[in-house]
């Protein structure tokens, strides 16, 4: 068993915990996301080779050799219809087996957490036997999602236009003001409902917002970090291996690949940050729960 899942964690310890699980465990966990995303990512690939993108050096027009990089990001004569469907194809099959491929992740670090052994084949099977309930709660998330972003943006539009009808200077300063006003309530209250996924794949509760709700009080603004924090990481890696290669590359089909392959390990990472986040609230609520029952228990009864 893993003792420090035993314990609740400082922000800090969190991230520690997190990268050193990835690193421990990189091989299964790649090899989970592997199965589920590898054969998304090859059909891609095929699309693209299909549609007349070079798989190794992809240049548009230009007199440099930096011309033609750059250009083979902004060619547009090159744009096929068919490989453009094809692609958000396969980015829609990669949405509905996208929750599978997380809770068997979970899975298989709630294995780690108890101390008991686990194949790769027995977390997939477990993760599917979750399909639909995880399916309908994320897909409900979502749609509350889309509501607390779009809604908001429609009211500082709005708000904003009005102001600037009155001074152009109280229309910008009011907008910015209420677009990061909403922003940051919006995100808040997604992040004390974001739990709500671990919930369903425990079998806990379903849609399981409310649990989500109940995990995570008293604990918003550093989960709001957390999140924060590993959606920097993530952009940071990406970016900087994206630019990287294809400055030699182009946008080629082996730069897309290995934008794929940085995908899953990125995935990878914040998958185990959302699984040691939740056990560390899991951890921390049920302590409380306990401590309540020990409180109920010796106090005397009138």
């Amino acid at each position: 068993m893993d003792e420090k899942f035993n314990r609740p964690k400082g922000f800090g310890q969190i991230l520690d915990h997190t990268f050193s699980l990835s690193k421990k465990h990189f091989k299964d966990f790649f090899l989970i996301l592997l199965i589920f995303f590898g054969p998304i990512y090859l059909l891609q690939a095929l699309i693209q080779l299909a549609s007349g993108v070079s798989f190794f050096r992809e240049v548009g027009a230009g007199e440099t050799w930096f011309e033609q990089v750059i250009m083979s990001f902004d060619d547009t004569e090159a744009v096929n219809l068919g490989a453009d469907l094809g692609v958000a194809l396969t980015g829609l099959i990669l949405i509905f087996l996208a929750p599978v491929a997380t809770a068997a992740v979970m899975f298989a670090i709630d294995h780690l957490r108890k101390g008991e052994e686990y194949t790769v084949g027995s977390v997939i099977k477990q993760a599917f036997s979750r399909y639909w309930p995880m399916l309908g709660s994320t897909i409900l998330f979502c749609l509350i999602g889309f509501g607390l972003l779009v809604v908001p943006m429609i009211i500082v539009t709005i708000a904003g236009v009005i102001g600037a009808m009155v001074l152009p200077v109280v229309g910008v300063i009011l907008a910015i003001l209420l677009f990061v006003g909403f922003s940051v309530g919006a995100f808040l209250l997604l992040t004390r409902w974001s739990f709500y996924f671990g919930s369903v794949v425990f079998r806990e509760e379903t849609p399981g917002l409310s649990r989500s709700w109940k995990l995570t009080k008293g604990r918003t603004w550093v989960l709001f970090g957390l999140f924060i924090i590993f959606s920097l990481i993530i952009t940071m890696i990406s970016a900087t291996l994206e630019l990287t290669f294809g400055i030699f590359l182009g946008n080629s089909v082996l730069l897309t690949l290995i934008i794929n392959v940085v995908g899953i390990i990125t995935t990878l990472i914040f998958t185990v940050g959302y699984a040691v986040m939740y056990f560390d609230l899991k951890i921390r609520h049920d302590a409380d729960d306990l401590k309540e029952m020990i409180g109920e228990y010796h106090t005397p009864q009138i």
